[in-house]
């Protein structure tokens, strides 16, 4: 993360900065500075990529992406970075995988997510050092990427994300939660786990003691999301575990935040 506060206003964001954002010669510290950058330009200076980066500049210059939203700019973006060179090149994958600049590992996280050769695990696996990302932006793109992929097949990636929430890293524990959120913030809800969110307890009780104040607020937002359908499931696991774990400052902070929009609190 680049040591400077971030700015949040469009209108504030001098012309210098966002020259450096456009050439990938410095990290975004806010999504309101990556929503200001050309996209085509950033995607022209892949000059040393083992990919087809000429190829990638020209597309790049074609497509409008002022035209669109960020998160479909940045799908656009992934699937161009994958038809030159992503998709059949694991050294140019990986390139952008570790590239300086945060916006185009951003793009080496949709790449992963429509890579036609990769499955379901794979796409995962690949996306790993994504999700344990040390920008925040990054591993907020990993998710969103991938959450396609969990719509469709939520209770194989549960299981799959099992032995994530285990991990030493905070942040590979906080991906699997949030992937699997009933209802994502700029993402399709899963309606499985709209209706049954018990399946989620796999991942969410292993983490209802979680030291990381992050993966604290994904769990406690994942089960704010499942009370939207389920309230009476919600309060009955938060005061399982506030019962269970009471003297655990993590725990009560958990059960306290999911049921923020519940009005019966726990005993």
């Amino acid at each position: 993360m680049p040591k400077r506060k971030g700015y949040v206003r469009l209108r504030d964001i001098p012309p210098d900065l966002t020259d450096l954002l456009n050439r990938g010669e410095t990290e975004t510290a806010t999504l309101t500075e990556q929503t200001s950058m050309d996209f085509a330009v950033l995607l022209g200076t892949l000059d040393g990529w083992s990919g087809s980066a000429a190829g990638l500049a020209q597309e790049a210059a074609r497509q409008d992406f002022s035209g669109h939203g960020l998160v479909k700019r940045m799908e656009l973006a992934g699937r161009m970075v994958g038809r030159h060179g992503a998709f059949d090149d694991v050294e140019a994958l990986q390139q952008l995988i570790v590239h300086p600049a945060d916006t185009v590992r951003g793009f080496a996280c949709f790449a992963i997510a429509l890579h036609p050769e990769l499955g379901f695990a794979d796409k995962f696996m690949a996306m790993r050092p994504l999700a344990a990302d040390r920008h925040f932006g990054v591993r907020e793109w990993a998710w969103l990427a991938l959450r396609p992929v969990v719509v469709i097949a939520p209770f194989e990636a549960i299981a799959l994300l099992q032995g994530w929430v285990s991990e030493p890293d905070a942040n590979l524990r906080w991906f699997a939660v949030e992937i699997t959120r009933p209802r994502g913030v700029w993402a399709k809800h899963v309606a499985p786990l709209q209706a049954e969110p018990w399946h989620g307890l796999k991942l969410l009780e292993p983490c209802c003691r979680d030291e990381s104040r992050y993966v604290q607020d994904s769990v406690a937002n994942w089960l704010n999301d499942a009370a939207r359908s389920r309230p009476e499931w919600v309060r009955e696991v938060c005061r399982g575990w506030f019962q269970s774990y009471k003297d655990n400052s993590a725990c009560c902070y958990i059960v306290k935040r999911a049921q923020r929009n519940l009005s019966a609190e726990v005993e």
